[in-house]
């Protein structure tokens, strides 16, 4: 049976091969569209679900309560010894800190940067996460200062094809580690991407607070995991921990409160920075069921339009005996070939645009996990769910067809599915695409907002280069004065970090004019020397600069912090003492700045502090000279490497910086402009297919207008005006929509662009001007044609 519905299948979409290619295409680009959305969903919810006892592994965060809650994913240097001694929650605790720097081997001259790479780590780490070793075991021993294991990759770059076990390497041209294990590659799901694990012993070496035990702050880079012991109450172990705050840190007023958040959680958790938050895998997943309705919308469209064409076949085989069931049969069957093709083309398309896709979101999905058993489940759900959704209705309008009427070819516009279904399918696709339109155009002119918008600083032309030691005043003072001596270098700094570097602020307590507590709200601190307001272009509103000393007793505070101290004006501040960081630094203000963007536009301007630290120092800001950047960065780069001959030149504009803050944004933007782009080729590949058998059936209508003396542009308008009329009223569907929608995501910014009244229009326009240029070319040519001729054919 199935097989002689597949041959009638074939003849009768040879016969149509026309509207048989329109509709594949479009279901392929649909099919395309939901695969490359299943392999990021699919990739995105497989993340650390190979652990063993993975619903028992945890993550110690904090909550910073002071003025502004603050969400980190560290604790203290201190919490994970002190949890040991005093609480029996954990079978396995350990400690895991980020690091980068230079790996050196002696023997071959070999130097590279090792970016996000490299992390020290507490034995227990591995009993806690099982990366096995090469051999399949686990006995994996870094509990020996200087010690090291390192994946297979990272063996081969470092080693070649020599066993890499007892091999030494250089971090950072000071320790010596020596390798003994090698690790298998971690899997790509994996939150752990590092390539080299080295003894937490070793990191005392490096960094004096985090390898210490003090309970002082936290920080970004360092992490504390715990395999808990089965059936354990996470509130119950949340209420205990609240206890270390009275025990450790009694009077500060950056009260912490510590959490465990599940390796469940990690991933999908965006306070605690995660890797995707769980509402843009919604969104991801909307936008692709969406695409394949439009697809689909397509192939109901057509089909239904047709049914008047294909009337007398199927009078025809009524009158011999043909049954509604078999007529239905067929036509499913002819919707199930259409949709198998759509979905091998679909997956090809898929694959051939998988680089791209993996550029754009920096992943490293491959064709390979489409032989996985859940694309396989997923590939036979939407092939079955599309060919249920696309063929039954005009499946349904084919098999009811009265055999008379058909063989007269008396058909009304109720047997092919009315106007009016048609005009509802039609909006729908149209209100999706200007939807999707209008959420690319909010976006894009939300970024723009952000990136274009006055910071409150100077980032255009500014290059950041980074310093790997601290330097001594004097040495300092000349290799600035020899970057400073070539004529293509304006202007340099030294600092901690830029005025917007977000990722590397301290946050720090503080008290003013000698009160006897800390304020209520933190301050930032920016460390840099006298040079950093001039080379910035920062505004000094009251006082003057500090001076350059061996310590630090002069510093400048922003208008956010006059606010926040209630001060009546900003000369009220000068001369006032301040106390910051436990008395770390003591100091009086000189001078007040102009508030600038010390974070991006999803937070508020913080209280901030400028103060000259050269211990502290890790960037060389330099203004230089456009029209001759190549020169000034060849000289900058001349004179880096005579001071450090040991390590490799790396360094960023400030402005690409400042655009990274909005990655995340900006790949959501270019998703959208492909997805709507998709749409609208989708809908029009539909409005094609329509507008053909439109002019088709307004033939002798056509004639007898002309007849009478109507002109080319009338009927144009005949033929156009109910697609124009469609698309407003999708218009008001969709606006009032895409306001709430895109209202809600501008919510995340602080700083927020408005959603004008054009934005609506352009998005309206465009689809208007892409629908008329989609049918201008077949209502033209019905429109030029001779009226006796399509009379005569009538």
């Amino acid at each position: 049976m199935f097989k002689n519905y597949l041959k009638i299948a074939w003849r009768s979409l040879r016969k149509r091969k026309g509207f048989a290619a329109i509709n594949t295409l479009g279901l392929a680009l649909g099919f395309g569209t939901a695969v490359l959305v299943f392999l990021f969903v699919n990739h995105h919810l497989q993340f650390d679900t190979f652990h063993h006892n993975s619903d028992r592994i945890y993550r110690f965060v904090t909550e910073e309560h002071h003025g502004t809650v603050y969400y980190s994913a560290s604790v203290p240097p201190g919490f994970a010894n002190a949890f040991k001694e005093d609480y029996d929650y954990a079978e396995k605790l350990a400690k895991i800190a980020d690091w980068n720097d230079i790996i050196s081997i002696e023997e071959t001259n070999l130097k590279i940067k090792v970016d996000e790479g490299i992390a020290f780590a507490e034995p227990d780490f591995f009993e806690i996460f099982n990366f096995p070793l090469v051999d399949g075991s686990n006995d994996i021993d870094i509990s020996n200062p200087n010690t090291a294991v390192v994946t297979e990759s990272m063996a081969r770059k470092l080693f070649g094809s020599q066993n890499p076990i007892n091999k030494t390497f250089v971090l950072g041209n000071k320790e010596t580690i020596t390798v003994t294990g090698i690790l298998k590659d971690l899997p790509r799901t994996s939150l752990i991407q590092r390539d080299i694990f080295i003894s937490f012993e070793t990191f005392k070496k490096y960094h004096d607070f985090l390898g210490s035990e003090s309970w002082g702050g936290i920080s970004s880079g360092f992490q504390c995991f715990g395999l808990l012991r089965p059936d354990q109450d996470i509130a119950q172990i949340e209420e205990v921990l609240s206890g270390y705050v009275t025990k450790f840190r009694p009077e500060a007023k950056n009260v912490h409160h510590y959490k465990l958040q599940s390796l469940a959680d990690i991933h999908f958790n965006s306070k605690y920075g995660g890797g995707v938050d769980v509402k843009v895998l919604w969104i991801f997943s909307l936008i692709g069921f969406f695409i394949l309705i439009v697809a689909s919308i397509n192939f109901i469209n057509i089909s239904t339009a047709q049914s008047v064409t294909r009337s007398k076949e199927v009078g025809v085989r009524k009158v011999l005996g043909g049954f509604k069931w078999q007529l239905f049969g067929q036509f499913m069957t002819e919707t199930f070939m259409i949709t198998c093709f759509a979905l091998v083309l679909g997956i090809l398309l898929s694959i051939a645009s998988l680089p791209y896709f993996n550029t754009l979101f920096d992943l490293q999905l491959s064709s390979s996990d489409l032989l996985q058993w859940p694309f396989l489940a997923f590939g036979l759900l939407i092939l079955g769910g599309i060919t249920l959704l696309a063929g039954s209705y005009p499946g349904i309008l084919l098999a009811r067809i009265t055999p008379i009427l058909a063989l007269k070819r008396k058909l009304n516009q109720k047997d092919s599915g009315g106007y009016l279904t048609r005009k509802v399918l039609v909006t729908t696709q149209f209100a999706i695409s200007i939807l999707l339109i209008i959420g690319a155009i909010v976006i894009s002119k939300q970024i723009k907002f952000a990136i274009n918008s006055d910071l409150g600083f100077d980032k255009s032309a500014v290059v950041m280069v980074r310093m790997p030691e601290k330097l001594e005043s004097i040495k300092l003072k000349s290799i600035k004065e020899r970057i400073a001596s070539f004529s293509g270098v304006e202007k340099i700094t030294a600092c901690f970090a830029s005025p917007g570097a977000a990722v590397n602020r301290w946050g720090t307590n503080l008290r003013y004019n000698n009160n006897p507590e800390d304020e209520e709200f933190s301050i930032q601190a920016k460390i840099a020397d006298k040079d950093y307001l001039n080379t910035f272009d920062l505004r000094l509103l009251a006082g003057r600069n500090f001076y350059e000393k061996d310590s630090v007793d002069e510093v400048l505070v922003n208008e956010t912090f006059a606010r926040k101290i209630g001060a009546s004006s900003l000369d009220e501040l000068l001369g006032k003492p301040l106390t910051l960081a436990g008395g770390y630094i003591k100091a009086n203000i000189v001078g007040v700045i102009a508030d600038f963007h010390d974070g991006d536009f999803h937070e508020n301007i913080n209280p901030i502090f400028i103060a000259p630290e050269p211990g502290n120092y890790s960037e060389l800001a330099i203004k230089i000279n456009m029209p001759h950047a190549k020169e000034s960065l060849q000289h900058i780069e001349n004179e880096w490497t005579t001071l450090f001959p040991n390590h490799i030149f790396d360094y960023d504009f400030l402005d690409d910086r400042v655009a990274e803050l909005y990655e995340t944004e900006q790949r959501f933007l270019s998703l959208i402009k492909i997805f709507s782009g998709m749409a609208i080729f989708i809908g029009s590949l539909g409005i094609y297919g329509l507008i053909l058998f439109f002019v088709v059936q307004k033939t002798k209508e056509i004639g007898i207008r002309k007849v009478l003396g109507s002109s080319v542009l009338g009927i144009l308008w005949l033929i156009t005006q109910d697609f124009l009329k469609l698309i407003l009223i999708a218009g008001a569907i969709a606006s009032p929509l895409a306001w709430y929608f895109m209202g809600n995501w501008l919510e995340n910014f602080t700083y927020r662009t408005e959603i004008s009244w054009w934005v609506y229009g352009a998005a309206i326009g465009s689809l208007l001007l892409i629908t008329l240029f989609t049918v201008s070319y077949q209502a033209l040519k019905a429109a030029r044609a001779n009226p006796v001729k399509s009379l005569r054919t009538e």
